[in-house]
């Protein structure tokens, strides 16, 4: 067996190829043999580095200065976005400038780079796999959608004599024409798709090489294509035509035998967001089951987010936050940085916590254990935290003197729509420090649940008033309707907690009231989220519980 092609072999010198590497130079990315390091350094080049070969690809190479051969760039300039030496620190050409240290900029673009890997291998592709299965399958199904259609032809054309014959190969003629068109269209847009999926897998073959790259230019002139890549293509859908068939005129026998719709074809959005839920169509059970307890310590338990994977974050009146798996075992332990209660949670794209803390105005991210401020407010307090589907916050807040609240839509730290009047110019919700919950229907809308007003009040994207819920008429709800959480799932059902009246109401994308959940023993609920399953987690206030409960089928 040729010991260089095992699978099993061990790394060999480069120079030599027999035997066995010792050590590597990070600079010209070679293997070396003890014998083989003298040879390698000796050569006219004089800026090796040999390094043990378990440590190899450690050394950060800097860029040569263009102008000063003999100097490397370890500066890079804000205004011109060039990389200087220290000799190009003083010119005239950088007089006045300042200057950043390329290893911050390459740390930035590290992380940068880290991000968009995984967005890359979890989320857009992972997408445009489901599209393109989508699309096949839609094809696979082409042959017997289109053989009902002839054959309901055919069974009509049996009730007419055989005069009518050439009638239904004239129309079988269309609908083959039709089929034609139809698969075009659908294979068309597959077309399209993998082509974008192929453009994808190169990026992310490219992104990966910038990855294990120590090249300090080649990193830091990556440039992100995940802006262009998130905005997905629209859904192709296309109907079926439908045959209807019509009383038998020979003078009319054409006109009258049927009538063959156009090929229908339309678009929908097709939203980008990481935890995607079971979209298909299911029903609300007749009876909700209670699925599990979890005990979370607290004595009041307030609010709850799903992560993944079955775990769950969840405060109470503390300044701890917790996190639980399914079986309801404690994974985590976080303390707010300022020490004071959180009064919401929310987890970003990135499976990041997000807290809001009212008492130093901020909200503030949880990542790899480190606590990292996001926004700081001035004359508002930050409220509730709802990640919607495109990765953007909402945040609801009231202000200093508790007379008015508003939502505030964030890309990041950066605000991008505040959600506070009609179109009178009158408040959306009542103005005070009374907490208003909010979550993002799938249509994306912004849902708040305002306490003390009494309603759940659903604006569209752009911030126009869709309609207010304010209960449903029962003679077993006693109390008055006082909405605390609210999460939507994958069918747009809308699900907020009623505390006083110990039930869950669950309503349509319209407001329409579909059904309460109220068995499960459930006791003054509070906090609530849905999974990618569509369970849903509540919290029992005075109890401490989080409860996890199935209501579709």
């Amino acid at each position: 067996m040729d010991s260089h092609t095992s699978a099993q072999d061990v790394h060999r010198c480069d120079l030599c190829e027999t035997a066995i590497v010792h050590s590597y130079c990070d600079v010209c990315h070679v293997n070396l043999c003890k014998p083989c390091i003298l040879d390698h350094i000796l050569d006219e080049y004089d800026k090796h580095k040999i390094v043990p070969f378990q440590e190899r690809r450690s050394t950060l190479i800097y860029p040569n200065c263009g102008k000063h051969p003999q100097k490397n760039c370890e500066l890079q300039c804000r205004e011109c976005s060039s990389f200087v030496c220290s000799s190009c620190m003083a010119s005239d050409q950088h007089k006045g400038h300042s200057f950043v240290e390329v290893t911050e900029v390459y740390k930035t673009k590290k992380d940068i780079i880290e991000k968009d890997t995984k967005e890359y291998e979890y989320l857009i592709s992972p997408k445009y796999e489901q599209i393109v299965l989508d699309l096949e399958n839609q094809l696979a199904n082409l042959d017997g959608g289109y053989e009902k259609l002839t054959t309901t032809m055919s069974k009509q054309g049996e009730q007419w004599h055989k005069e009518i014959d050439i009638v239904i190969n004239k129309m079988k003629t269309e609908i083959s024409e039709i089929k034609v068109k139809h698969r075009d269209i659908l294979q068309k847009h597959l077309d399209e798709i993998k082509q974008i999926q192929s453009l994808i897998k190169q990026t992310l073959l490219a992104i990966k090489e910038i990855k294990n790259s120590t090249e300090l230019a080649r990193t830091i002139k990556y440039s992100s294509k995940i802006r262009e890549f998130s905005k997905l293509p629209p859904k192709v859908k296309v109907t079926l035509p439908t045959f209807i068939p019509k009383p038998i005129d020979r003078e009319k026998m054409y006109s009258l035998f049927g009538h063959i719709t156009p090929l229908s074809t339309a678009s929908e959005e097709n939203v980008l967001s990481s935890n995607q839920p079971n979209t298909s169509v299911r029903e609300l059970l007749d009876e909700p089951e209670l699925v599990a307890t979890i005990q979370t310590g607290y004595k009041d338990s307030r609010c709850v987010t799903y992560i993944n994977d079955d775990k769950i974050w969840t405060i109470g009146w503390t300044n701890e936050i917790k996190c639980f798996n399914a079986c309801g075992t404690l994974q985590q332990t976080i303390v707010t940085k300022s020490g004071e209660v959180p009064f919401d949670i929310a987890v970003d794209v990135g499976r990041d916590l997000l807290y809001s803390d009212p008492a130093v105005r901020t909200v503030n991210k949880v990542k790899n254990g480190q606590t990292e401020e996001m926004i700081r407010l001035q004359g508002w307090r930050p409220d509730n935290l709802c990640v919607t589907s495109t990765g953007d916050l909402l945040v609801t807040m009231y202000s200093d003197d508790n007379t008015q609240s508003k939502v505030v839509r964030y890309s990041g730290s950066t605000e991008k729509r505040t959600i506070q009047f009609d179109d009178k110019g009158k408040p959306l919700y009542s103005g005070n420090w009374y907490i208003k919950y909010t979550t993002e229907n799938r249509n994306h809308d912004v849902c708040v649940a305002d306490f003390d007003a009494g309603a759940v009040v659903v604006v569209n994207q752009d911030g126009k008033l869709r309609w207010r819920y304010t209960g449903y008429p029962s003679t077993t709800k006693t109390k008055p309707f006082k909405p605390r959480g609210i999460t939507s799932d994958s069918q747009s059902h809308i699900l907020t907690a009623d505390l006083g009246n110990h039930c869950i109401h669950i309503l349509d994308q319209n407001g329409q009231f579909l059904r309460y959940i109220d068995n499960c023993d459930l006791n003054k609920p509070y906090g609530l989220c849905v999974d990618n399953n569509d369970n849903l987690f509540v919290c029992e206030y005075n109890k401490g519980n989080v409860k996890k409960i199935k209501y579709v089928k």
